[in-house]
């Protein structure tokens, strides 16, 4: 049997996490498949990209396509035509995307259109928000995709009622809870990552609440920035708050005149941190405030109370079944489920079904035996 080539794109953070176990797995089968490693370059900032890849133990991607940032126009149509002479020169068997980022929906659109097979691991997901830039990525890779790998059995009746077949759709489970489990004992002490930012013992193991907070609908309106601020500076009056701030949260701060406000409160701010860092700060962390889809996901994984401060989530099940409760940015909602975690310990939950660390293992078995 000759030996195929497989593409593999990342081009975010989360990417990563995702792309991690996967690539581990195909490589227990070198002798019939060569992993071919993209990095769009969305994400571009080049010492955060360096750390999470040396942190996951991904290796250095076979091409880095350096996109960089711009509109979601820009970079789409970007990646695109840097993407294709890649798959020309490769020729592989099938190109296999995660997620819902730039990167997933470019990549897929170029591969099908040259009759490549296109594999989606975290298929299925939906917010049912159109306003959302990666529900519109989720719902046209899933369309144009010959295999589905989706995170919770429920992603499947959402491809059904798009019309996509349950013959292309396997349930697999989560790789992000592959890539927490596999560093849970890795993860940096809270500690050693707040040493140079507080006093040693200014906070306590289950003793602070864990902030991040960087999507467009949080930060970009004055508003709504100021709101969440100020109900954040109120929380922080009652249990310190640690804040890794992103790179696009820092400067909307800046622009509307908020570094005031945050330095009036018990908030510890964080630049951006590494993986291990951040899952350091998490499972030692009171509860976790959040607009990110990935720390729902491991929130609950970790049995860590998680206040998402969204108006929906592509990930019902986190709160179904798992610590997760959804505030929006309403203050009164915010503060509300705060009290309550503070009082009562907040949701219990459990792991979802097949969030056991063996996903990769599930989703590589199947591709060897549809593509090698």
């Amino acid at each position: 049997m000759s030996k195929k080539t497989l593409v593999c794109v990342v081009g975010a953070r989360p990417n990563f996490m995702k792309m991690a176990p996967i690539i581990k797995q195909l490589n227990c089968l070198k002798e019939t498949v060569s992993v071919y490693l993209v990095h769009t370059g969305q994400h571009y900032d080049q010492a955060m990209k360096a750390s999470f890849f040396e942190q996951l133990g991904i290796p250095e991607p076979d091409v880095d396509l350096g996109v960089g940032s711009g509109s979601h126009s820009d970079q789409t149509a970007n990646i695109m035509l840097r993407f294709e002479p890649v798959l020309d020169a490769v020729n592989p068997c099938a190109v296999l995307v995660v997620g819902d980022v730039n990167s997933t929906i470019a990549c897929s659109l170029v591969a099908v259109k040259k009759q490549i097979p296109v594999i989606h691991v975290e298929a299925g997901l939906r917010s049912g928000d159109r306003s959302m830039p990666e529900e519109i990525n989720r719902i046209l890779t899933d369309q144009i995709s010959d295999s589905l790998f989706t995170t919770e059995r429920s992603a499947e009746a959402n491809l059904n009622k798009e019309g996509i077949d349950s013959k292309r759709i396997h349930f697999a489970g989560n790789v992000m809870i592959d890539t927490l489990l596999a560093n849970l004992q890795l993860a940096s002490p809270f500690a050693e990552t707040l040493k140079d930012y507080c006093a040693s013992d200014a906070i306590k193991e289950g003793g602070y609440a864990l902030l991040t907070m960087h999507r467009p609908s949080n930060v970009d309106d004055p508003e709504t920035l100021t709101r969440l601020l100020q109900v954040i500076v109120d929380i922080s009056e009652k249990l310190p708050v640690i804040f890794p701030v992103h790179p696009r949260t820092l400067s909307r701060i800046e622009q509307t005149g908020l570094s005031t406000l945050i330095a009036s409160g018990n908030i510890i701010c964080l630049p951006p941190v590494g993986y291990l860092q951040i899952l350091g700060l998490m499972k030692s962390a009171k509860m976790v405030l959040t607009d990110s889809g990935g720390l729902q996901e491991e929130t609950t994984a970790l049995g860590v109370p998680c206040v998402t401060l969204r108006e929906n989530t592509e990930r019902p099940i986190t709160v179904e079944q798992g610590t997760n409760t959804i505030v929006g940015s309403d203050g009164n909602k915010i503060q509300a489920c705060v009290d309550d975690i503070l009082i009562t310990g907040g949701k219990s939950g459990r792991v979802p079904e097949y969030w056991d660390g063996k996903a990769a293992e599930r989703i590589v078995e199947n591709i060897k035996s549809l593509y090698f």
